[in-house]
């Protein structure tokens, strides 16, 4: 059985004492192939970096809604050197983690609107999908997906448990991404959400190293935790892990455009 983490930090410092150790580890239980996603320059660039020295690594460019620089002459130089990074890469497979986040920013929400906007450009000119951080900002998020049509459509990335989101994602032609809270014990409404989402649209993903699921909340994430989100999804919808774990593989190789070894 082998699993598809679509969505990991790997170049987060949380890494730095056992990066190369822990990358081993994962291969060995069955993580055959990982998206390391970038979120600022600085993350992107080391993303890329390891997509170049480990084959079963793919990485993302984009500058989070977290990230953007507090001006908006030094976002558009960010957003040109995103573009560069990405087109002079060929194992960036998408333009993310990239969209609006209310909850950790209140006061630059225009700023953050232009960078989501502009990152949608870049994603549609280099014929890339895009990846969604969206928290409390729900509506601004749809909102922008509408008014600018993404080619390759893309990933709500740790899909925030809402039904209006996942009604409304799905319509847009969009991936749902699971990570570690659809395990939470306070995630009342995490069987009704991932019953909503078909086969053919779900993908799973640690987040980590944030994030970790149940049983192993308090500690650090890694990608072969992502197993957990499949076993979720398959007591939710009644198939086996081995399901699941094919059906999120080949999903996240079609968004990502990544052909078979």
């Amino acid at each position: 059985m082998k699993f598809f983490d679509s969505h990991a930090h790997l170049d987060d410092e949380k890494f730095d004492a056992d990066r190369d150790e822990l990358i081993v580890k994962i291969q060995e239980e069955g993580i055959d192939r990982l998206v390391s996603a970038g979120y600022s320059l600085e993350g992107s660039q080391k993303s890329i970096e390891l997509s170049k020295k480990y084959e079963f690594i793919y990485g993302t460019c984009g500058i989070s809604p977290n990230d953007i620089p507090q001006t908006e002459e030094e976002m558009w130089k960010m957003l040109d050197q995103i573009r560069v990074l990405a087109k002079k890469n060929s194992k960036v497979v998408a333009i993310g983690e990239i969209g609006l986040d209310y909850y950790w920013n209140k006061g630059n929400k225009e700023l953050q609107k232009k960078a989501f906007t502009e990152q949608i450009k870049i994603a549609n000119e280099l014929d890339l999908p895009i990846v969604i951080h969206t928290r409390e900002a729900i509506m601004d998020t749809l909102l922008i997906l509408k008014q600018n049509v993404v080619r390759k459509k893309g990933i709500f990335h740790c899909c925030p448990l809402n039904r209006e989101l996942i009604k409304e994602g799905l319509k847009l032609g969009f991936y749902i991404s699971f990570a570690g809270p659809i395990t939470f014990k306070n995630s009342k409404n995490a069987d009704e959400i991932i019953e909503m989402v078909p086969y053919e649209r779900i993908l799973i993903e640690t987040d980590s190293p944030y994030l970790s699921p149940e049983p192993l909340r308090g500690r650090r994430n890694d990608p072969r935790n992502v197993k957990y989100m499949a076993q979720k999804i398959a007591d939710v919808k009644g198939i086996s892990l081995e399901d699941v774990a094919d059906i999120t593989y080949q999903n996240a190789k079609d968004i990502f455009q990544i052909k078979s070894k």
